[in-house]
């Protein structure tokens, strides 16, 4: 990367070798989940945790692995649909097994749509 990060100075320094191998891996290199698509995900749950150095590094990590500004902006908005819908289904206490008995039909009904 041409630097090493402040952050891992910081930790102790024998968990280096795994906090660096699982940053390699899963933030520089190819997994089962594109970067760019991984990058989004990362952008979506920094929102949410309102962390603004990881808003910052996957905002910037997914340009850099060709998200657009569309993208971007959909990735948050799904970020806050997401917690809204928890919060509202939460505050309400919607039953969570009627809940998925409910989505169950939803699945059957969109699945004879295909």
């Amino acid at each position: 990367m041409g630097v090493v990060l402040e952050q891992f100075k910081k930790i102790p320094h024998d968990v280096v070798p795994h906090e660096w191998a699982e940053m390699k891996k899963y933030s520089f290199s190819e997994t089962k989940i594109p970067a760019k698509y991984r990058e989004l995900m990362g952008l979506a749950v920094a929102a949410t945790i309102k962390c603004p150095y990881c808003i910052y590094f996957h905002t910037h990590a997914a340009k850099m692995n060709g998200a657009t500004d569309d993208e971007i902006a959909e990735t948050a908005f799904l970020a806050r649909f997401t917690t809204g819908w928890s919060e509202m289904l939460h505050a309400t206490s919607i039953d969570l097994e009627a809940f998925k008995k409910q989505f169950a039909e939803v699945e059957a009904y969109l699945s004879k749509k295909k």
